[in-house]
């Protein structure tokens, strides 16, 4: 079989969700998975990022760059609702590409997921340091040691950031004594972000002025108006902002333990991605209605608004809400991306270490350590503007292979009826999510440092993270997975290539 022909039989795939006796457990209904992808979505993006993209990158039009990046994970939801409802499997993106493009580019997905969640949920933990030194300082003035709040590579150069690290661990020992318990207490901790949410937009909402979102030109302000940096600034800012929407994806690596996948996962991507990108569209525009653009250049943008109109004590419960936030982020790909892994060790193409379950709790325990204890590592030694770019840059690759499986699952396996199935037929919709993620990518070089002086950092970063990637497949996992023995043993089960 070539590159592109050998893919995994549904038959067997959906088998192994089946497989209650030695699978995962089945424990979380539609309004458990949707309160998960708020969880996943809702976080850094609000309550880190908007400022920093509003100062230096789109404005007042911060707004529109979140239609623009909502537009582009709307297509991409459509494409995951349908495929996650016909391949209700744990794997997300790497499962559907495996039963419909192949091992090759399966295994391309899943490492760039893999890539995409450790990297994200490192992220999110320098975040969650900065907002948690914040409330500790506030309240008890007390500071940590700048040499354990930061990276050496920080703009305060430190040491390492103990308080990022310390907290993804914390996680990785909650996530490894089980799902439900780690669900729970996401369930909890959204409800309260989501109350805090609504408590900035109910208060913010009476101190805008309009003005700033017409300042005068200036060195400050730059050309002015709703659209300082011009329309290339709005589109600028969408990409650097994308970050904030990923995590509904993460919906679909908990099919295996959703009580009725084919009906709940497209209900939770969808309703989570809409109640969070009309969360956002509203922030956003109370945020630079309250603070002229130019000086929302922070590391905490809600907190600091409220400071700026003189409700400090409102900063401070915005700031218990961005550390609730930010932990669910942390827990919901954290919790993603173990179930990658899970899947591909399944399919022999790792080590298979990665799927042991423990025994009491059915939980894969040791590939939540090795990879918490990584991610912990990164999150104390690297700055989070490298960390969330090249997060983006994972979550578009994966974006752009998903939404290819939509036409090839339709042709390969048209027997298959999921519950939902996207519009305008099988070529419009995928097509858009495919072009539209790759002008987001083209787009992330701004803002970037550039290695020789013309190529970004992030896509380097991608890029040598997919050679070391695409070594350890072609010498493990190419000769291990399952189909390749199945196929040296002459019991492969070929499917209908796509003409």
């Amino acid at each position: 079989m070539s590159l592109f022909s050998r893919v995994k039989p549904l038959s067997t795939i959906l088998a192994e969700g089946g497989d209650t006796e030695h699978g995962l457990k089945r424990s979380l209904g539609p309004w458990a998975l949707t309160a998960m992808g708020i969880g996943a979505i809702i976080g850094t993006g609000i309550f880190v990022l908007t400022g920093v993209a509003s100062a230096t990158r789109a404005g007042p039009a911060l707004t529109v760059s979140f239609v623009v990046a909502g537009i582009v994970s709307v297509l991409a939801a459509l494409c995951y609702a349908e495929v996650s409802s016909k391949i209700p499997i744990s794997g997300s993106a790497y499962t559907y590409t495996y039963a419909t493009l192949g091992e090759f580019l399966a295994w391309i997905v899943g490492w760039g997921l893999v890539f995409e969640y450790a990297l994200g949920a490192a992220t999110v933990s320098v975040g969650w340091s900065g907002y948690f030194t914040f409330i500790i300082h506030t309240l008890f003035n007390w500071n940590i040691p700048q040499a354990w709040q930061h990276s050496h590579w920080d703009a305060t150069p430190g040491i390492a950031n103990l308080p990022a690290a310390g907290i993804v661990l914390l996680i990785t020992a909650l996530l490894v004594r089980g799902t439900k318990e780690s669900g729970l207490v996401n369930a909890i901790i959204v409800t309260f972000k989501v109350v805090v949410v609504l408590f900035f937009i109910a208060i913010g909402v009476g101190h805008i002025d309009k003005a700033n979102y017409h300042l005068a030109a200036g060195p400050l302000t730059h050309a002015g108006g709703y659209f300082p940096f011009g329309w290339g600034g709005a589109i600028a800012g969408a990409a650097f902002m994308f970050f904030a929407y990923i995590g509904f994806d993460a919906v679909s690596t908990a099919a295996e333990e959703a009580r009725n996948p084919k009906k709940d996962l497209p209900f939770a991507i969808i309703m989570s991605l809409g109640i969070c990108t009309v969360l956002y569209i509203v922030v956003a525009a109370i945020l630079d209605g309250i603070v002229p653009f130019y000086k929302l250049n922070v590391a905490f943008p809600v907190a600091f608004a409220m400071n700026y109109v003189g409700l400090a004590w409102a900063g401070v419960v915005i700031s218990f809400g961005a550390i609730a936030g930010l932990t669910t982020v942390m827990l919901v790909m954290m919790f993603g991306q173990t179930r990658i892994f899970f899947a591909m060790s399944r399919d022999k193409l790792i080590p298979p270490s990665f799927v042991r379950l423990h025994p009491v709790w059915r939980t894969p325990f040791f590939s939540q350590i090795f990879f918490g204890v990584l991610i912990a590592i990164a999150g104390a030694l690297f700055p989070i503007s490298i960390l969330g770019s090249a997060t983006n840059m994972g979550t578009l690759i994966a974006f752009i292979l998903v939404s290819l499986a939509v036409p090839v699952l339709r042709k390969r396996h048209p027997e298959l009826q999921g519950t939902f199935t996207v519009s305008f037929g099988p070529y419009l919709i995928p097509v858009l999510t495919a072009v539209s993620s790759l002008f987001l990518i083209y787009f992330l070089k701004v803002g970037n440092p550039l290695v020789w002086g013309f190529f970004p950092i992030v896509w380097l970063a991608f890029l040598v993270w997919g050679v070391i990637g695409l070594t350890l497949y072609f010498t493990y996992g190419r000769r291990k997975s399952t189909v390749a023995l199945q196929e040296a043993e002459r019991v492969a089960i070929t499917q209908p290539r796509v003409n």
